[in-house]
């Protein structure tokens, strides 16, 4: 079943790593939005990239980094690595000039099937063949 939401790495950062009150208390809101009503998704990537983060910035043990794949992450996990998302990747990456890895975020938002894919790391109301770009963050989001 296609998700609506894709949420890219930064949104779970901000979920953990609390310096910032107000982009926590969006990212929470966001997060728990997306698991309560399944219309949100991630990739393997976004996974990686949190748990590395969590793990070695914000300091989480073992124990509890199996705690947030089971509680949060692996429920909303749908797109795993393949050849087509790759390729899809790097036609992104060259035709958007967006990072290998955001071209990749963007790929696998696509391939989940979303409308919105929520980073605070690409332009803002952007649109990608039917995927709109939200900055959770932002002030007044893009029209």
């Amino acid at each position: 079943m296609p998700a609506e939401n894709f949420l890219d790495s930064n949104i779970f950062v901000y979920l953990f790593e609390h310096s910032e009150q107000d982009k926590y208390l969006r990212a929470d809101e966001l997060v728990r939005e997306m698991l309560d009503n399944e219309t949100g998704c991630i990739s393997y990537q976004v996974v990686q990239e949190t748990l590395n983060v969590v793990g070695r910035i914000v300091g989480y043990d073992s124990d509890q980094l199996t705690q947030l794949c089971d509680d949060i992450l692996f429920p909303l996990w749908q797109i795993d690595p393949s050849e087509a998302l790759y390729r899809n990747g790097l036609e992104i990456q060259t035709r958007y000039g967006f990072s290998f890895y955001d071209s990749l975020i963007v790929a696998a938002a696509l391939a989940a099937g979303c409308a919105t894919l929520y980073s605070e790391d690409m332009q803002d109301g952007q649109r990608i063949e039917g995927l709109t770009i939200r900055n959770p963050f932002a002030e007044t989001p893009a029209a």
